[in-house]
């Protein structure tokens, strides 16, 4: 697996993301407060000075881009990782780029741009879903990657099965998140959905791998 282009463009996101927070912190007075968190209403509920509120995502942005870019010479089964490229590359772009547009957004709401944050937020992350669950079936048995449990870690078919089922799981969950991004919805409703929608997706895949696991005869116990 090539890491370069994967590398090269997380570098140039950060890149991004710091120098619109240079940029902002010569705009905004010593004493703004920019958001970093959102209720379920769409509206700021944490707020931190310029500091931390300019700084917090490009410095998580550059923690997950060394950590993944770390995992591949980390892995264990590093062969089956490398045999995963193309889907790891896909899904570390489409998590940095997530992280880069939230920065842009909450850059704006600092600057008193009337942004329905909650509304794009989740359509930005109905899509990331959407990518993962193309790409899920395409990962192979590995540690750090995937949906690992102990019997899709423990067999081949499991492994395979399980991530067949979570890749349609995870699109319909996407699919789920952009319809609610694009209806502005907000408040119990949206929680419900969320909270309802990530525990079905858990609960069905952890259920599921143990199944096709003790159908296996090749499985591995020890």
């Amino acid at each position: 697996m090539n890491r370069r282009p994967m590398i090269v463009t997380s570098i140039a996101i950060v890149t991004a993301m710091f120098l619109i927070s240079a940029w902002a912190w010569l705009q905004l007075p010593a004493d703004a407060q920019v958001p970093i968190h959102w209720g379920p209403d769409g509206q700021p509920d944490g707020w931190a000075d310029k500091t931390v509120g300019l700084l917090l995502l490009p410095f998580l942005a550059s923690g997950v881009a060394a950590l993944l870019a770390i995992i591949p010479r980390i892995e264990p089964r590093r062969t089956n990782i490398e045999r995963s490229g193309k889907a790891y590359g896909a899904i570390w772009i489409g998590v940095m780029a997530l992280l880069g547009g939230l920065h842009i957004l909450a850059v704006s709401v600092a600057m008193g741009a009337a942004v329905d944050i909650t509304r794009l937020l989740f359509v930005g992350m109905g899509v990331l879903f959407i990518v993962i669950g193309n790409y899920l079936p395409k990962v192979r048995s590995n540690y750090m990657a995937g949906i690992r449990t102990p019997w899709t870690l423990t067999s081949e078919v499991a492994w395979t099965k399980t991530h067949r089922l979570g890749g349609w799981l995870f699109v319909i969950e996407g699919i789920v998140f952009l319809v609610l991004g694009l209806a502005g919805t907000t408040g119990t409703l949206l929680i419900t959905a969320v909270i309802g929608g990530l525990l079905v997706l858990v609960g069905v895949t952890f259920a599921y791998s143990y199944f096709v696991w003790k159908a296996d005869p090749e499985r591995r116990t020890q």
